[in-house]
């Protein structure tokens, strides 16, 4: 298949009506959701909305101290308040679970035990230290005022620079410094390339630190049924097969007797993947009196508690030829990691990805990356829709504009001559990521086109001849989708995360139900797994059902991120499906005495090709299940199928994103003019919901280049505790985007799919930070820091106003 594929443009498509798709293919079809209708409406079914009966309330005792020796607690004022079953810390559940420890194959790796409740330290504002149990929520949280938790504080290095120094204070106790996690890239003679190159540019580039801040707070309820020593754990989380696997072992119970379903998820965005003390609590507290126990969190603990992003600091340097060719790259790193090594995917989910994905879709010659996961005083990082990439980028897009201003260059120039092109796939980077065919140089041009690149920069010169502050950036990137288990999700990860299942089945009554290992929580699966399977049994979208997220339904699971769900899921969907197909096949063709190859299925009838006779799925079901004599012993099959899927190296999706801002120069806000993606995301299963989901993924990206900041003081406290103070983006700052699918096919992987999710939030903060850069640029002002945000906006400008009235001054007195 040509990487060129074909070029759709429907950012306006209209959603098509299931009920006009008579006999038509579905995968490609800009089907309306299938679940907006309960969504939209109120009836959808989250975890605080199950009936809680006769279940206790958990409320948490959080740590106020940064790190602190827990001296005592004094708890006996909670215990005889109204309603209070119960007060727990950690002595009182030591014996009935253990810690959850995420452990990697990478060499000098520490990893960090993480208990229910702190084990006499606590690492971080927020940690949990005492759980209370009591007949209602506004009980268990009054009960919190009557215990009192005496601390012994403990020294503390809240900046991570700092903090990796080696007289820094140690935050967890037996440990060899704050680095758990180190690792270096080496390709090539860089410091040769560096020696030789006519020219090298450099920054020092900080991405501070943000949290995914979901519509639904974390909620967990776990629900015990003590005749059969057996647990059912309703959890907000995109990883209940993961949830599952980890808790069963934590207890020491076998998996069949824990079940865990993630119902409707109201966001996830990474903050949702990881095993959480609450989780953990909840169990344990339901096991240990026998009882259901439900904990719902509260915007304020989501803040605290939730895992965060990014928190970043990368210096890099990048080697070029006189002509643009890129010669070499270097880059140290430092990622403050927070408190905790967080499970299952450690501390070098996050920095570990910068270094490996820093060079981008280019071709680098030489590469040295080094990076260090640094433990904090903090709210543990984790997974964040993008995961490194989007700091990766914003370094090297920074630096690729930085070249092309040195190089009196258009920086869509400089980019075309380093991108790899068409016939250099598949393409081994300087790590050894392998990039298959991809539309990198098509989705360059294909954004230029759609933006009208040469008119834009046009109207920006007479912008700036009016002195308007007028800017335009462009982001090219690359990233890993699908992966399978030749690659884990986190580098030196040993749990494998690289299959899905489906079970598919044709019960009595003709209905088919297909269960998969992923997790839904907002993408629409329910929709576009259910196109794909249509396709391939030659059903109606309205005779199936998916479900997912519930542990019980497949052998093994793990759940939705990493951009996965289109490949994996749907790949095992595709096998399970032809599978099922070619048994009613065979069925149907003893019923109407022909073969199978002469039958074919439309709409959920099974009919003979060039003749008359037909069997509806209930009538194939009535015969197979219920009429006796109609199907002998032999003939007989069994309509259960169970596959799974493996992409093995999963395949590449990239994007190129150009967009227009102007910054006002009183208020010193930037306002976004227009946007344009032009992206890869293979062929595209339903563009109603790649739109959607890159329109979202968009809002999240200007949150973290233009707002979006988790704050601590040098003492660790929380400083964005609220949405007063944490900035999310709103419609006014999210603006229309204009989007180019190129609908290629990836080579690679069952279906042609590639994953999509996470792009936008990759691509946008670098196109933003250069198009503000653009802006400013007649004031000498570069962008290093994001969120640009206005204050930093003003701090830029005036120390370069200041900095021009120096040098006035100094050719003056000379």
């Amino acid at each position: 298949m040509s990487n060129r594929g074909s070029r759709l443009d429907q950012s306006d498509a209209p959603d098509v009506d299931v009920d006009a798709q008579v006999g038509r293919k579905l995968v490609g079809q800009p089907v309306r959701r299938v679940e907006d209708a309960r969504l939209l409406t109120g009836l959808g079914r989250y975890v605080d909305d199950r009936p809680a009966g006769h279940a206790l309330h958990m409320a948490i005792v959080r740590s106020d101290q940064p790190h602190a020796r827990v001296v005592d607690v004094r708890a006996d004022a909670a215990r005889a308040m109204p309603g209070v079953f119960g007060v727990y810390t950690w002595s009182d559940i030591a014996g009935l679970i253990k810690p959850a420890i995420a452990t990697s194959r990478m060499s000098g790796y520490q990893p960090t035990p993480i208990h229910a409740l702190a084990n006499g330290v606590v690492h971080f504002v927020g940690e949990p230290v005492v759980a209370i149990l009591a007949r209602s929520r506004y009980e268990a949280e009054d009960a919190m005022d009557g215990v009192e938790v005496i601390y012994e504080a403990l020294p503390i290095a809240t900046d991570a620079e700092t903090a990796a120094q080696p007289e820094a204070p140690i935050l967890h106790e037996g440990f060899e410094s704050n680095v758990l996690v180190e690792r270096a890239f080496v390709r090539g003679e860089v410091d040769k390339a560096f020696a030789d190159a006519p020219l090298v540019v450099s920054g020092k580039f900080r991405f501070h630190r943000k949290t995914s801040a979901a519509m639904e707070p974390r909620c967990y309820m776990a629900e015990v049924d003590s005749g059969r020593d057996s647990l059912t754990l309703y959890t907000s989380s995109q990883v209940p097969g993961i949830v599952r696997d980890a808790i069963a072992d934590l207890l020491d119970m076998p998996g069949n007797r824990l079940t865990v379903i993630a119902p409707d998820v109201g966001g996830g965005f990474g903050g949702k993947t990881s095993l959480y003390q609450e989780e953990m609590l909840v169990c344990t507290l339901a096991r240990k009196v026998g009882r259901t126990v439900k904990w719902t969190g509260d915007r304020l603990e989501d803040l605290l508690s939730t895992s965060q992003a990014f928190d970043e600091r990368v210096e890099g340097e990048l080697a070029l030829s006189a002509d643009g060719e890129v010669l070499g790259l270097r880059a140290n790193v430092i990622g403050d990691v927070g408190a905790y090594s967080i499970y299952p995917w450690t501390a070098g989910i996050e920095p570990v990805q910068v270094i490996s994905f820093l060079p981008g879709p280019y071709r680098v010659p030489c590469y040295h990356g080094h990076v260090r996961g640094v433990a904090t005083p903090k709210s543990p990082t984790g997974p964040y829709r993008g995961v490194g990439r989007p700091t990766s980028t914003f370094a090297m897009e920074r630096l690729m504009d930085m070249a092309a201003k040195r190089l009196g260059m258009d920086p869509t120039e400089l980019r075309r001559r380093n991108l790899v092109q068409p016939d250099q796939f598949p393409y081994k980077t300087a790590v050894g990521i392998v990039w298959d065919q991809s539309a990198f140089t098509e989705g360059l041009e294909a954004a230029k086109e759609r933006f009208e690149y040469s008119k834009a920069r046009l109207e920006q010169a007479e912008a700036r001849a009016e002195g308007r502050w007028v800017g335009i950036g462009v982001a090219c990137y690359a990233e890993l989708s699908g992966i399978g288990s030749r690659i884990s999700a986190s580098p030196g990860m040993p749990i494998n995360t690289g299959t899905d299942t489906c079970v598919i089945q044709l019960d009595s009554t003709g209905a088919i139900t297909a269960s998969f290992g992923c997790a839904s929580h907002g993408q629409g699966h329910e929709t576009t797994l259910a196109q794909v399977l249509a396709d391939e049994l030659g059903a109606r979208l309205e005779d199936l059902r998916v479900v997912t997220g519930n542990s019980a339904a497949v052998p093994h699971s793990t759940g939705s991120f990493a951009s996965r769900t289109a490949v994996i899921s749907s790949g095992a969907g595709m096998l399970a499906a032809r599978e099922l197909r070619q048994r009613m096949l065979r069925v149907t063709g003893y019923l109407l005495n022909v073969t199978a190859d002469e039958l074919e299925i439309v709409d959920s009838v099974i009919r003979v090709r060039l003749g008359d006779g037909k069997l509806t799925f209930p009538e194939l079901a009535r015969a197979l299940y219920s009429q006796m004599g109609r199907v002998p012993p032999e003939v007989r099959e069994e309509m259960c199928v169970s596959r799974a899927y493996d992409p093995v190296v999963g395949t590449t999706s990239s994007a190129t994103h150009i967009v227009q801002v102007e910054v006002d120069p009183q208020t010193y806000a930037v306002h976004i003019q227009r946007y344009v993606i032009a992206e890869d995301c293979g062929r595209i299963i339903n563009p109603l919901i790649v739109t959607g989901q890159t329109r979202g993924a968009l809002a999240q990206g200007v949150g973290a280049a233009l707002l979006e900041e988790v704050v601590y003081d040098s003492d660790g406290q929380l400083l964005t505790a609220s949405f007063v103070d944490y900035l999310l983006p709103s419609a006014p700052e999210v603006p229309e985007l204009e989007m180019v699918h190129l609908n290629t096919e990836a080579p690679n992987t069952l279906g042609g799919f590639r994953g999509m999710g996470e792009g936008g939030t990759i691509g946008s903060p670098a196109a933003i930070a250069n198009a503000i850069a653009d802006a400013l640029s007649p004031l000498g002002i570069e962008i290093v820091e994001l969120p640009a945000t206005p204050e930093r906006l003003f701090q830029l400008v005036r120390q370069s106003k200041l900095e021009s009235m120096e040098e006035f001054g100094n050719g003056i007195r000379t």
